[in-house]
């Protein structure tokens, strides 16, 4: 993702989390944290033709080149994905994008909250091994709807574990 793809992200955002939708600023934000030897995050963008289908990010934290010994921690911030591609496996795309992502930065478990009346997406996780392993209670406003916080342990930093199933079609992801 680049700074020119936010406003047609903006619409899809708008489009698919109307209550919640992020900002322009969250997204500025999360960009400049993306690019340079001390990035520190990944947003891709799926396109069909020249219109932007989906998006995905991940964050990570934590030490990735020192001998201190702990690993890095990947977030997953967001995967949206146009409602006229769903059930194309886009979703799933994007996911393994985003891990390859985090095998990059050495993160060794992923973590991301997930709306719990959002069984789909739940699904799509499970498929790639996270696990639920709590709950943030009203998580999401408004409505107060609780948060399904799920992990995947990738294994050793670096092992490559942390790709998961792929499908085949004919949208390209950017980052």
């Amino acid at each position: 993702m680049r700074w020119w793809d936010i406003d047609p992200v903006l619409e899809l955002e708008k489009d698919l989390f109307p209550e919640d939708a992020w900002s322009r600023g969250m997204f500025w934000s999360e960009l400049a944290h993306a690019r340079g030897p001390a990035a520190t995050r990944r947003y891709v963008v799926a396109m069909e033709g020249d219109r932007i289908v989906g998006y995905g990010g991940l964050a990570a934290q934590g030490a990735t080149s020192d001998d201190s010994g702990s690993a890095a921690v990947g977030d997953i911030q967001t995967i949206a994905v146009r409602r006229d591609q769903w059930g194309t496996g886009l979703g799933a795309e994007l996911l393994t994008e985003l891990l390859r992502a985090a095998t990059s930065f050495e993160c060794a478990e992923v973590m991301l909250e997930c709306r719990v009346d959002n069984i789909r997406a739940q699904k799509l996780y499970e498929r790639f091994g996270f696990e639920p392993i709590g709950f943030r209670r009203g998580y999401y406003q408004p409505g107060n709807v609780d948060a399904l916080v799920m992990r995947l342990t990738t294994g050793q930093p670096g092992s490559g574990s942390a790709t998961g199933p792929t499908s085949e079609q004919g949208t390209e992801i950017n980052g």
